[in-house]
C-alpha cells in the first residue's frame, strides 16, 4: 500500500506536512509506504533533519510546481501541470500510488481528482465528508463544500457512502442517517429537502428522519446528509468551538488564586475536553465518490493532522470502502428503474 503526501500544499507546507507523513510512516509499521510529491530537493532537505528515518518506508516523487491558495483551480491545473497536486493524482491513476493526502487548495485537489480519477461509476457528485465530533464520539457530516446546488438523487447518495463510510471506517453496524432540515417533520423544508427525505426513507438505509442545527452535535445520529452550502456553514462553526472553549477557560479562570488551583487540578480534565473537540485528532476529510482514495485536510493541519490523515486513508483503502459505495450505488439504481418499469 502506497500512499501519496501533496508535501507543497497547506499552510505549513513543506515542514509540517513531512513531519506528519514522516510520523505517519513510522506509526504504519512497515504496512504502507508515504510517497512525498513536490519539489525534491526541498523535500529531501526536510527529511534531512527528521530522526532516524533511514529505515522507514518512505519515497519521493519530483514535482516542479505547487498551486497556491490564491490561484483558480480551472486556470493553475491548465497552466501547472507539473504541480504537486495534478502529480500526486496522476500517481494515483497510473496505480504508482493508492491514495492522496493533500492540505493543499481544496478546489485544485477536487478538479484534480475528476480529472485524473474521474467517478466511481453511478455517483453523480461526489462529495467531501467531515467528522464532527460529540461527547459519544463522532458524527460524519456529509457534504462540506464540494456541491453547492443538490438534487434530492444527490442528497440520497450522500447518505449512502456517509453510510458506507462510518459502517467499515467506524465499525457501526447499522449508522443512523439523518437529513439536515429547518423542522423535524418530513413536510418541514424546500422542495429538494423533502423529496430527499422521501428518497431516503424509502431507501435500505437506517433513516431516521430529519433533524434540525441543535442536534448536530447531540451524538444522535451518525451520519448528516446536507449540501455543501449548508454543510461548509455548520463545519466552519463546529471547528470554532474548541479556540471559543479555550479563550473562554481562560478567562472565566483568570487570575484568582482558588480558580487556578482547581484549573490546575483539572487539567487533565480539561485535556481530554480539548482533544474530543480538536480536528486534528481526525486527520482530513475523505473526497467520496471519486474512483481513488482522496483525503482532504485543512489549510492549517499540523503534523499530527498529516499524520492521522495518512492513517484514515490506509483504512480506507483495506475496507475496500470504494469498492461498497460502488455497490450500493449500483444496487440502488437497479432498485428505482426496477420501480419505474
Amino acid at each position: 500500500m502506497k500512499i501519496a503526501v501533496d508535501a507543497m500544499g497547506g499552510d505549513y507546507a513543506p515542514e509540517a506536512i513531512i513531519h506528519g507523513g514522516v510520523e505517519a510512516a513510522r506509526a504504519g509499521k512497515g504496512e504502507y509506504e508515504v510517497v512525498f510529491v513536490g519539489d525534491e530537493a526541498v523535500i529531501e532537505a526536510y527529511l534531512s533533519r527528521q530522526f532516524r528515518i533511514q529505515e522507514l518506508p518512505i519515497r519521493v516523487i519530483h514535482a516542479s510546481q505547487k498551486i497556491e491558495m490564491s490561484e483558480s483551480p480551472v486556470g493553475a491545473l491548465r497552466e501547472k501541470r507539473d504541480a504537486s497536486i495534478v502529480v500526486a493524482m496522476e500517481a494515483h491513476k497510473s496505480g504508482d500510488v493508492d491514495a492522496v493526502v493533500s492540505a493543499g487548495h481544496t478546489g485544485a485537489a477536487m478538479a484534480s481528482a475528476l480529472l485524473s480519477l474521474g467517478r466511481i461509476p453511478g455517483v453523480r457528485r461526489p462529495a467531501i465528508g467531515s467528522l464532527i465530533p460529540h461527547g459519544q464520539g463522532v458524527t460524519f457530516l456529509i457534504d462540506v463544500g464540494a456541491n453547492l446546488d443538490c438534487k434530492s438523487t444527490d442528497l440520497l447518495q450522500f447518505g449512502v457512502m456517509g453510510n458506507i463510510y462510518m459502517k467499515y471506517v467506524y465499525d457501526l453496524g447499522e449508522p443512523r442517517v439523518s437529513l439536515l432540515n429547518i423542522g423535524e417533520e418530513a413536510s418541514k423544508g424546500y422542495g429538494v429537502l423533502k423529496d430527499a427525505h422521501k428518497l431516503l426513507q424509502r431507501s435500505h438505509l437506517n433513516f431516521v428522519g430529519n433533524i434540525e442545527g441543535r442536534d448536530v452535535m447531540g451524538g444522535n445520529v451518525d451520519v448528516i446528509v446536507c449540501d455543501g452550502f449548508v454543510g461548509n456553514v455548520v463545519l466552519k462553526f463546529a471547528e470554532s468551538f474548541n479556540g471559543v472553549y479555550s479563550k473562554t477557560l481562560k478567562r472565566k479562570i483568570g487570575r484568582k488564586v482558588f480558580s487556578n488551583i482547581g484549573a490546575f487540578m483539572l487539567k487533565p480534565t480539561f485535556n481530554r475536553l480539548r482533544r474530543i473537540y480538536d480536528y486534528e485528532e481526525y486527520g482530513g476529510a475523505p473526497l467520496l465518490g471519486m474512483n481513488g482514495t482522496c483525503m482532504i485536510c485543512h489549510g492549517s493541519s499540523t503534523p499530527k493532522a498529516i499524520r492521522n490523515a495518512v492513517v484514515e486513508a490506509s483504512t480506507m483503502i483495506k475496507r475496500r470502502v470504494n469498492e461498497k459505495i460502488g455497490h450500493d450505488v449500483a444496487a440502488m439504481k437497479k432498485e428505482a428503474d426496477a420501480e419505474q418499469d
